[in-house]
């Protein structure tokens, strides 16, 4: 099968360097986005319309939006918090990946190879939280990594070969991450490479797991 690939947020930083990664290693690139083509991941009448215009199979998809926050900046207190960022923050973050899968599954080849892959972040983990703050993006990113979890449960049984997985692409040099200099970041071109070189390593074994960029396995 020809290597085909779907980009979803392919305008980003991330997204942008994955699909000239990809490329790079011969894939056939579709690269999706809301500057681009009117691709509102938060709408799923937007996904509904956009993703029925493709033509199967895709044996690699790629969820690669996300915002750290809607309004001012992540919540340091839970004084900060309001119904307004959580419902926001969830949408890109959590639904609009959940959505982007629920219209990819038809694109997805059930006799052959394939991945999902949708990127979280390490400070969407309940088991390495130790810091607290971040309220919004941190509940949103744990949320997408439950719905990957419960999705590679349901297409493990029509998909056998399909891989769906969170990754976790460390802090990327972006405008997404540009007020966080405390934080080492990487260039995108790195971290897409990184991504891609643990997507290559994949099995069906790890569908339903969450890795960072180096292929370790991120605590729950």
């Amino acid at each position: 099968m020809d290597k085909r690939a779907l980009v979803i947020g392919a305008s980003g930083g991330v997204g942008q360097a994955l699909a000239a990664a990809l490329t790079g290693r011969g894939y056939d690139v579709t690269g999706l986005s809301r500057s681009g083509d009117g691709l509102d991941i938060t709408d799923e009448d937007s996904v509904a319309d956009v993703l029925g215009q493709l033509e199967a199979p895709f044996n690699l998809v790629i969820v690669a939006t996300g915002v750290l926050a809607s309004t001012t900046g992540p919540e340091k207190s839970i004084g900060a918090l309001s119904a307004q960022e959580l419902e926001a923050v969830f949408a890109v973050n959590a639904i609009g990946p959940a959505l982007v899968l629920k219209h990819a599954k038809r694109l997805l080849p059930r006799t052959k190879p394939a991945v999902f892959a949708a990127l979280s972040a390490r400070v969407g983990s309940i088991g390495d939280n130790g810091l607290g703050g971040w309220y919004s993006y941190r509940a949103s990113k744990a949320a997408l990594n439950q719905l990957i979890r419960t999705a590679s449960i349901e297409l493990g049984r029509t998909h056998k070969h399909l891989t769906c997985v969170a990754l976790h692409p460390g802090t990327v040099a972006t405008p997404f991450t540009q007020d966080y200099p405390q934080h080492k970041s990487v260039p995108a071109e790195q971290a897409a490479r990184n991504l891609l070189d643990v997507i290559d390593g994949l099995t069906p074994d790890d569908s339903g797991r969450f890795f960072d960029w180096a292929g370790k396995t991120v605590p729950w």
